[in-house]
């Protein structure tokens, strides 16, 4: 009996800080990675064109057989987890209610502060997942749009990074945080500068990291974990391979392989009709 897959997507490379975490916590599953870096970033989109894209994304993968969902995307899991939890038969996972658990656990003055794109931030997701589990929490937030590009670009060591991170995160160390949750799966790579501009005192919320863990519960409740065994990982992407490998490269500290561009796949075979 052949192996079910997880499935997992994101606009572009961020969603790959995600499985890493995924991987280390459960190296024996296999792993298929959708980046729709054809489209990147969702992050200034419609909440329209976001929920056709994650549907899209959704449903190839569906097709490649997956056991479990994760929408390794900050965005589509504020605007698309709702459907697709709906729509889908099989487990779905977002990345922002596995963070606001961990925020309750780890504010102290229930002051946190969220970053993330301006469709995330927009959403008030983090907000209204946090509130859910402790109303009494004071959530600031602050859309920091150039960090995906920095990201992407490889410039997370740049001059660049540290000015935007400073520019950024001013107005919540003005707000006394004493949590900060990364609301964009590109953020980790940036996690170093953002250590450094908040300062020691401030407990940095990985969604990687977070998402994991809920993976690992949910496989083992439902009964369809791999334990025996080394997994893998395989990529697609919708725009050529290239930039994915090299960025991808960095972000999992280990050469890409198997990355196949779905313009060879006939991906309209998956896109929606408009």
């Amino acid at each position: 009996m052949q192996k079910l897959s997880i499935g997992m997507f994101d606009s572009g490379v961020g969603g790959l800080t995600v499985l890493k975490e995924v991987k280390k916590l459960l190296p024996s599953e296999h792993i298929i990675y959708f980046g729709d870096t054809a489209r990147v970033p969702y992050g200034n989109r419609s909440p329209q064109a976001v929920t056709k894209y994650a549907l899209e994304s959704a449903l190839f993968l569906l097709t490649k057989g997956i056991k479990l969902l994760v929408i390794a995307c900050n965005t589509s899991s504020a605007l698309a987890l709702n459907i697709l939890q709906k729509k889908f038969p099989i487990p779905v996972i977002g990345v922002i209610d596995p963070c606001a658990k961990e925020v309750v656990t780890a504010t102290k003055n229930k002051r946190v502060g969220v970053i993330g794109t301006k469709a995330t931030i927009k959403s008030n997701a983090y907000e209204k997942s946090i509130h859910k589990l402790d109303p009494d929490i004071q959530v600031f937030s602050k859309s920091c749009p150039l960090f995906v590009p920095i990201a992407e670009e490889g410039l997370e060591k740049d001059e660049v990074a540290h000015l935007m991170a400073k520019k950024y995160l001013k107005d919540l160390q003005h707000a006394h945080i004493d949590t900060l949750v990364m609301g964009c799966t590109h953020y980790p790579i940036l996690e170093d500068v953002i250590k450094n501009i908040m300062g020691k005192k401030v407990t940095i919320v990985n969604a990687g990291r977070e998402t994991a863990k809920e993976v690992k519960s949910t496989l083992e409740k439902h009964k369809i974990a791999d334990t025996k065994g080394k997994g893998g990982c395989e990529y697609f992407v919708t725009d050529s391979p290239e930039a994915f490998e090299e960025i991808g490269s960095r972000i999992l500290n280990e050469p890409l392989s198997k990355v196949r561009s779905l313009k060879n796949l006939d991906y309209k075979d998956y896109l929606l009709s408009s």
